[in-house]
């Protein structure tokens, strides 16, 4: 047996091992300070340098890659982002490059009064300055956009953790909730019902309401002609471009702007915004599919979609919660706003930062409420298509549609364990270091959940619980439609195949018969002895006698379902109970 042996002495590897003491936390050291025992090594100072040492050249792919939003992304990066830290030396890669126009709402509340400042990316940094007045017993930040100036205002004002606020510039994250030693990290993401507008018609006033579209396309589908008809129905058929649904906007559907522009469903005069859709939100890379998948949505013939995008709210201990919306803040600042105004509703009777969060979370599942209605009316459209009139092609637009209710779902489903953990939470003191590991502002204690917040946290679980139970109603009901069309049209192939059948038996001995006497025999007496009547003697009866034969099972099946119908009806009749037949006779 062959020994292996480490032939490097221990002299040598007592020098290039570098050893580190198990007490030292390098969360909790500056992040230029040399740790004990760790030698001094010299580093490539840059990428190309590092590339000149490599002899063989990598076999990974740099294709694809995940999707990020503020740096780019590469294999073994340091994990989290520090905005205590300049990135000024690090790597391209690792360096945020995301700016935006943030629309910034402070909220400033207590029993007494109110006062709301409303910010942007310049005046950020003063207002941070200035102390919480000591009046206010809570306050809500609430920024609309993800911009790197801003994130790193507020994360080195709060101590946010580094790992938090990666994930929140990543915004294709899981549904979670992250516990630090002053800080939870809470993020879901929002979807809401859109109406969608073109390029064109963008700048217009969005005034009509919901019944004068319906009525416009009702009306423009009657006036549609045959060859309309007929050519919408060849391009169906072409693969090289898929059709676009009726009255759908030409420019809308462009996977490669990764948004589109519309505005939220209830409100027709809303802004017009760049929005991520469902399918550009969970699509990946395949733009065609994206594109195909849009064009052939249940909603989209409506000029209605579901747009998606994710909501990090960060809720610390000294009672002040941050919120950060990629486009929808109005949306949930709105009915918030106007319940703290009033100084009778429980959120502004109860002053506490965890109220705000529960609020901010059933207002995103109230949101998902329309979007779950407007699925139901259209499988309710494409239900009595199918029962009227099954189509083959039905199946498309209920895949499509099945396809959306489950990427809709695997959105909604998770919110039940996000509100489970928040209302499991005890306050306890967690010993997570915050930003860099510098301790937090108030270490001895940890984030608190009150008792009037798990109460009304469990309403918002409900109402996910009864969304998530109607999405898997209307996938089933999906999903027996498309059996029902499958079964419907091999229902249909099975009855022509038994009239063919019924035609084949019938004619199957004339065919014999026609054939035996059209023989070219120099002396048949049986044709020339005899008229064209002498062959019908022949035929009726054997024609007779097979067809009996052959289809004695279908004679029998009948025979036995009419004495049975028979029977039922005179047991009904003594009883004095009328089946539908009978009550149809009687008439």
């Amino acid at each position: 047996m062959t020994e292996a042996r480490d032939f490097v002495t221990s002299r040598l590897r007592a020098q290039t091992t570098p050893i580190r003491p198990t007490h030292i936390d390098l969360e909790s050291q500056p992040p230029h300070i040399q740790h004990i025992g760790s030698p001094m090594q010299k580093l490539p100072s840059s990428p190309a340098e590092s590339i000149k040492r490599r002899i063989h050249r990598s076999s990974t792919a740099k294709t694809y890659q995940p999707e990020r939003r503020g740096r780019q992304w590469a294999p073994g990066q340091e994990p989290g982002i520090d905005p205590t830290q300049p990135h000024d030396d690090h790597e391209p890669s690792a360096v945020p490059h995301l700016f935006e126009e943030c629309e910034i709402k402070v909220v400033d509340f207590s029993l007494e009064s109110i006062e709301v400042h409303l910010l942007d990316n310049k005046s950020l940094a003063d207002f941070l300055e200035d102390p919480r007045p000591d009046w206010a017993s809570c306050r809500w930040i609430s920024v609309n956009g993800l911009s790197w100036d801003v994130i790193k205002l507020l994360g080195n004002d709060k101590g946010l953790h580094r790992l938090a606020i990666e994930d929140m510039m990543n915004t294709k994250n899981r549904t979670k909730a992250d516990w630090y030693s002053d800080h939870t990290y809470m993020v879901l993401p929002l979807q809401k019902l859109i109406h969608l507008h073109s390029s064109s018609d963008s700048d217009s006033d969005p005034s009509d309401s919901d019944n004068d579209e319906r009525a416009t396309n009702r009306r423009s589908k009657r006036k549609r002609s045959f060859w309309s008809r007929l050519r919408k129905s060849d391009a169906e058929h072409d693969e090289d471009e898929p059709p676009k649904p009726i009255d759908a906007p030409a420019d809308v559907h462009n996977p490669t702007n990764g948004f589109i522009s519309a505005h939220i469903a209830p409100l027709t005069k809303s802004p017009v915004t760049p929005l991520r859709t469902l399918q550009r939100y969970h699509g990946g890379p395949n733009e065609e599919r994206i594109q195909f998948m849009e064009n052939h949505s249940a909603l989209a013939s409506k000029n209605l979609g579901v747009s998606v995008e994710q909501v990090s709210i960060f809720l610390t201990a000294d009672n002040t919660v941050i919120s950060f919306f990629e486009s929808s803040a109005e949306d949930i600042e709105t009915p918030i706003l106007s319940r703290l105004n009033t100084p009778e509703t429980i959120l502004r009777r109860s002053v506490a930062a965890s109220m705000i969060v529960q609020a901010i979370i059933d207002a995103i599942v109230d949101l998902a409420i329309p979007v779950t209605t407007a699925y139901q009316d259209a499988i309710g459209e494409l239900e009595l298509d199918v029962l009227t009139e099954p189509d083959i092609r039905h199946t498309t637009a209920l895949y499509v549609l099945t396809s959306e209710m489950s990427q809709f779902k695997s959105d909604i489903s998770p919110i039940v364990n996000l509100v489970g953990a928040l209302r499991d939470h005890k306050s306890e003191p967690i010993g997570t270091p915050g930003l860099s590991g510098k301790p937090g502002k108030i270490s001895s204690s940890s984030v608190v959940i009150g008792t009037m917040t798990s109460t009304y946290l469990g309403d918002v679980e409900d109402h996910c619980v009864l969304i998530s139970e109607s999405l898997d109603q209307m996938r089933r009901a999906a999903d027996n439609m498309i059996d029902l069309i499958f079964n419907s049209h091999s229902a249909a192939q099975n009855e022509s195949m038994k009239q063919l059948t019924l035609v084949t038996i019938l004619f199957l001995p004339l065919t014999f018969l026609t054939g035996y006497f059209g023989m070219n025999f120099e002396r048949f007496t049986g044709v020339q002895a005899n008229s064209d009547a002498y062959f019908w003697k022949i035929a009726v009866p054997i024609s007779s006698a097979v067809s009996m034969y052959l289809m004695r099972d279908i004679i029998r099946r009948y025979v036995i379902k009419t004495v049975t119908r028979r029977g039922i009806t005179k047991s009904r009749r003594a009883r004095g109970v009328s089946g539908p037949k009978y009550k149809e006779k009687r008439r």
